[in-house]
């Protein structure tokens, strides 16, 4: 029987044909293609709204060079300190450390597994430069009760935004409310070039040093100096090569008008999946609900980009319900492990377990499921009683 795989990308003949025109032009890397996505994409955040400025986006290589030259433009530094969870991928917190700062990190609400608010004030210390939210599996982190801590505090406000665009809570979008907001482009993402990122900013002074950052500190680029009397550049701070192309470009723009359709499609099946597995395995399922009040389902909030379709058996299940499913043929991935128990991070901040015991206990439960717009009702049928065989046996 063939294989139900984790993710399949959407990319067809639209994104072929733009991205070969961009082979019979002058530029491959960062010209107008970037440029056109940059502009798109701002558009994008504001869709609809009369009353908002479109962001000035800057187009990376990856959302992890995007993270790291965020805070650099947010001017985090050695010594500096960083709010953040421990329920995210490792490049939330690399980022952080690159920059020779401390990431701080505070449990997850049981829920949903974004940050708690509640957590971040008390966590506020003399060298707290900032807070960096994650919007976990595509859904906002409640970034109205966190503004609200960081501006009276002065802390800059830099948003994690690696699993979806298309986002809502409270009103808010990604990036309405923080200083930057970064987005990722990687292959299993909603909209992707393979890899790639980009930072969303309100601030020109930001989205300035944004642009000088991602092409090595220099003051032109060759895009900017192209068709005009020579001119030299300088070097004015240390960058990094980090730039979008106009070939990652070319795939991504055709895309965002999709965005919307294929987010009301992965809608319908993360509905689906709830509605099939409760029927399948629902009194198993919250007979085991965790003492800390992890739900096996993670909680909606708002409008969720539905990056990701999780379920969360109990920890001592999990590995073997992983195993049965690839038995079974079906993809899966954990989505996450909390990050402070990993090694590196461990050897270098010795945070025991039991520091965060709802991340931990999230990280110990989850299961990522197949979920994107392509997925077939067969497929994911086979998906559910995969799961619903394998923990009726287990539980």
């Amino acid at each position: 029987m063939e294989k139900v795989e984790f993710y399949r990308h959407q990319l067809g003949e639209d994104e072929a044909q733009n991205w070969r025109t961009v082979l019979d032009t002058l530029f491959l890397t960062l010209g107008p293609q970037v440029a056109a996505f940059e502009k798109e994409l701002g558009e994008f955040l504001v869709r609809g709204r009369t009353d908002a400025v479109a962001p000035q986006v800057v187009g990376t290589n990856c959302c992890s060079m995007a993270l790291v030259i965020a805070l650099k433009a947010l001017d985090l530094g050695p010594g500096d300190e960083v709010i953040t969870t421990p329920m995210t991928f490792a490049s939330t917190t690399n980022a952080i450390l690159h920059l020779g700062a401390t990431p701080v990190f505070v449990d997850v609400e049981p829920t949903t597994g974004l940050i708690d608010p509640r957590r971040v004030e008390s966590a506020i210390g003399p060298r707290t430069k900032g807070i960096l939210p994650v919007h976990l599996y595509g859904q906002l982190a409640d970034m109205r009760a966190l503004e609200a801590i960081a501006r009276p505090k002065g802390l800059f406000l830099l948003e994690d935004s690696a699993h979806g665009i298309e986002m809502e809570r409270d009103g808010v979008r990604p990036g309405q409310l923080g200083d930057a907001v970064t987005f990722s482009f990687y292959a299993t993402k909603n909209i992707t070039s393979g890899d790639g990122g980009a930072v969303a900013t309100k601030h020109p002074h930001v989205a300035d040093r944004l642009r000088r950052l991602r092409n090595h500190g220099v003051s032109k680029s060759a895009s900017d100096r192209h068709g005009k009397a020579y001119q030299h550049w300088d070097l004015v701070e240390l960058g990094y090569k980090a730039n979008l192309t106009d070939l990652d470009a070319a795939l991504l723009r055709p895309q965002l008008p999709k965005v919307l359709d294929k987010r009301a499609r992965r809608e319908a099946i993360a509905k689906r999946y709830e509605a099939r597995l409760r029927e399948a395995i629902g009194a198993v399922a919250d007979a085991r609900v965790s003492p800390n009040g992890v739900p096996w389902l993670v909680e909606r909030r708002g409008t969720s980009s539905h990056h990701l379709f999780t379920i969360q058996p109990p920890p001592a299940l999990r590995d073997e319900l992983l195993a049965r499913l690839g038995e079974a043929g079906i993809g899966t991935a954990v989505n996450y492990r909390a990050i402070h128990l990993l090694t590196y991070l461990q050897d270098l901040m010795h945070l025991p377990r039991g520091s965060f015991p709802i991340a931990e206990e999230i990280g110990d439960r989850t299961i990522s499921l197949p979920m994107y717009p392509t997925l077939e009702t067969a497929a994911q049928d086979r998906v559910v009683e995969a799961v619903a065989s394998a923990w009726r046996a287990l539980a």
